[in-house]
């Protein structure tokens, strides 16, 4: 079986025609391709042989991709989240970083509040309200709640914080006031139970520094999304222990974010497939190592994105156990998710984008841990308050890169040096 697509060489970039392949030996999808130059490339994308459904659009010529040129007419998607840099700094060096972050060492520019006004008013007022603070390491920055206030006043209705953490749990006050400044959840780096993932991803023990950070955020009512970058042979016997020590930390913790490990930014050498862990050995994992907790039959690939670049659950944390609250995929290509090409925001574009946000937020309730369930307004209550989320994204290197996804990419980065939005996949790539 085989599917014809488009992809990069790993060495140039150059855009090059690709297949991928099904290997029955290997039970596994490879992207395939050769470059002139550079020769023939392999990597494993989809471990599995069944694919999510999805059928893309017929066309004579082969897209004008990856170059950083912003979302032409020939993307298939709009912003659904878009990631923006406050700045290059970073108080970690991991030896794993797709963002390259170099302790201020070169000449990114680190604009003020109010620049950052301007930019997010120009994003908020053509739609794009989910804003996500990156960088380097963002909390860096002490102006950083300013920075915050500046989104908030611009129009943006959910601003993230990507995250180590460290500075959260180190300094409280800090936390408390980024709250009070607008923030609304972090996503925040979280790669295992024990010190070993810490060790081998970011050069030092971190555990304790990242429990502390998330009882930081629970005293300041910050919801915190745990976000593990999975490498095989360091946490990936971890993912199950993970999940459950989320769940455990509920409602402080709204939910964990699979991020198999993408070999882009900070990698020394081309990787072999055996160091590649794809979403379909995540999702076998959850329902594995949780002892069916959490079910794969409980999640769902994504509708905004291209099905195989992500899945998502939907859950409620109860006293003895966790229920699934998932809604199935009805459609491939869904044009009622929280956005939508068209550039129409419907009623149901805004429905979706507010469910999300409320399924990551802390909605406090006191006395949340003793309202009944037995009634329809104690089950939306604890849904409210102990809502959890499940999900996973793969991003895509040069080894990995499928045109065919990168079109349906709804996670975009504002580039400061061309003014525009480009797709996360194609940013990181450059």
């Amino acid at each position: 079986m085989l599917k014809s697509t488009y992809s990069v060489c790993p060495v140039c970039n150059k855009l090059l025609p690709a297949k991928l392949v099904y290997s029955e030996r290997g039970g596994a999808w490879h992207l395939r391709k050769i470059c002139p130059e550079h020769g023939r490339f392999d990597a494993v994308t989809w471990r599995g042989k069944n694919l999510p459904p999805y059928t893309p659009p017929q066309e004579s010529s082969a897209p004008p991709c990856p170059g950083n040129c912003g979302l032409c007419e020939r993307h298939l998607q709009s912003t659904c989240c878009l990631l923006v840099e406050v700045t290059h700094r970073c108080n970690l060096r991991c030896p794993v970083c797709f963002a390259d972050a170099n302790n201020g060492t070169d000449s990114f520019k680190e604009r003020s509040p109010d620049e950052w006004y301007g930019i997010f008013k120009r994003q908020a007022d053509e739609g794009r309200t989910f804003i996500q603070l990156s960088g380097g390491e963002p909390t860096v920055r002490d102006d950083l709640p300013e920075i915050v206030a500046a989104a908030r006043k611009a129009g943006c209705e959910n601003i993230q914080l990507n995250s180590n953490g460290l500075r959260l749990g180190a300094e409280p006050d800090f936390t408390k006031r980024l709250a009070d400044s607008g923030l609304d959840f972090v996503f925040m780096q979280f790669d295992g139970v024990t010190d070993a993932p810490y060790t081998a991803l970011r050069g030092r023990s971190l555990l304790k520094e990242k429990i502390a950070a998330i009882e930081a955020c629970d005293v300041a009512k910050l919801g915190v999304t745990l976000v593990p970058t999975i490498v095989p042979g360091v946490n990936a016997d971890q993912i199950g222990a993970i999940l459950q020590f989320g769940i455990e930390r509920s409602p402080a913790v709204r939910g964990v974010h699979y991020q198999p490990v993408s070999y882009f930014g900070r990698y020394p050498a081309a990787p072999s497939n055996r160091d590649r862990i794809t979403l379909p050995e995540v999702i076998a994992a959850i329902e594995l190592q949780t002892r069916g907790l959490v079910r794969q039959s409980d999640l769902t690939h994504s509708t905004c994105d291209h099905p195989r670049c992500g899945f998502h659950g939907d859950f409620m944390v109860l006293p003895e156990r966790i229920a699934a609250l998932t809604k199935k995929a009805e459609s491939q290509n869904n044009e009622d998710c929280c956005c939508s090409k068209s550039g129409q925001i419907s009623e149901e574009v805004l429905r979706n984008r507010k469910f999300v946000a409320r399924r990551w937020k802390r909605n406090y309730t006191e006395n949340s841990e003793n309202i009944s369930i037995d009634t329809f307004d104690g089950f939306l209550s604890r849904v409210k308050s102990h809502g959890f989320t499940v999900t996973g994204m793969a991003f895509q290197d040069r080894y990995t890169l499928d045109i065919e996804q990168l079109r349906r990419c709804s996670l975009h980065v504002y580039n400061p040096d061309s003014d525009q939005v480009v797709p996360f996949c194609s940013y990181y790539n450059k």
